[in-house]
């Protein structure tokens, strides 16, 4: 474990905390823009291509007993209409730690906000971060942390590392982190306040059964240590089970951390949390950037993924009604019907 480097511990400001939500707010909701009939549809997320703009989403089957997540790759011109062009990642009966779950991210996307979400490459590869794991069902633990790479951003010729980048079981594991670990979000800390070339925040699962957020850190992307000593999101205290699935961007000189919260009785909703040095977050408090207030949405709107395009926000998110319902929907800052 690498100790925290903390060079601007000062606070981010409520001005600023309004200035960054102004910024990311998406009151146009459109519904479902990827959906499935037989498979439960998940956590996207969106890169542009020479080829238009690919999408890795991650399914799993509605009878969750007897599946587990695969990655996708859709195709988009006009980010409102997919088309699928191949499986990333798939299941296998291999035996491997990550033959049963394989559910891909979009790693080292531009992180600075207003920017297209061009992927980085790094010597030359396209790398994907995902969650791995050997058993069937619905996120069963453990879960490890798995990283990939291809040369073409729709291809499934996809190289998979022979190990996990990282295990709830190793021996610098943190508190609150030692059951499961979950969705990475790998970007290239471009202000430099860790140290260290990259960046992963990612949120796992304790002995205690809730999620927090937690960052690693790496100079040659293959390599990862963890970096601090506890948890950078920590929202059990007020009766929240999960905060997930963290996406970091860069808003003029602080760190924006969008990622979900699902509290005891509420439904899952996307708020966010800045920073000036990646380890003392100011949280937002007010309205959140997305929340369940649509029937197709009325039991979670979260899982974000968030960008702009051409001056538009687009933030595509998971959601999840009472008609047993998972799917990707979207919301943008200006109308684009």
């Amino acid at each position: 474990m690498i100790p925290f480097d903390v060079k601007n511990n000062k606070a981010v400001s409520p001005a600023a905390m309004n200035y960054i939500y102004e910024k990311l707010r998406t009151p146009y909701k459109y519904g479902a823009v990827l959906k499935q009939d037989k498979f439960y549809t998940d956590s996207p997320t969106v890169i542009l291509t020479d080829e238009g703009f690919c999408m890795y989403s991650i399914s799993i089957s509605k009878d969750v007993n007897v599946s587990g997540y695969e990655t996708h790759a859709y195709k988009s011109k006009d980010l409102t209409h997919w088309e699928y062009v191949s499986t990333i990642l798939h299941r296998s009966d291999n035996n491997r730690w990550d033959s049963r779950q394989c559910a891909g991210y979009a790693a080292f996307t531009e992180p600075r906000f207003g920017k297209s979400p061009v992927q980085e490459r790094i010597d030359g590869r396209l790398y994907l971060a995902y969650l791995a794991g050997n058993s069937d069902g619905y996120e069963p633990d453990p879960l490890y942390m798995g990283l990939c790479y291809h040369d073409k951003p729709f291809s499934d010729d996809v190289t998979r590392l022979s190990e996990p980048i990282l295990r709830p079981d190793d021996k610098d594991t943190r508190p609150f982190e030692d059951k499961t670990l979950y969705k990475s979000c790998m970007f290239r800390d471009e202000i430099g306040a860790s140290r260290h070339k990259y960046v992963n925040a990612y949120n796992a699962k304790g002995h205690d059964d809730r999620e927090r957020i937690f960052l690693a850190v790496s100079d040659d992307v293959l390599h990862w240590e963890r970096y601090g000593d506890r948890a950078v999101i920590d929202n059990t205290h007020d009766n929240n089970y999960i905060s997930g699935d963290p996406q970091i961007i860069l808003i003029d000189d602080m760190y924006v951390m969008i990622y979900f919260r699902y509290d005891k009785g509420k439904g899952a909703y996307n708020t966010f949390a800045a920073s000036y040095d990646l380890v003392n977050w100011t949280k937002w408090d007010g309205q959140p950037l997305i929340y369940p207030e649509m029937p197709f949405e009325n039991v979670h709107a979260h899982k974000p993924w968030l960008f702009v395009h051409d001056g538009i926000v687009y933030h595509f998110y998971c959601a999840c009604n009472t008609e047993k319902e998972r799917f990707i929907a979207l919301a943008t800052s200006e109308d684009i019907r």
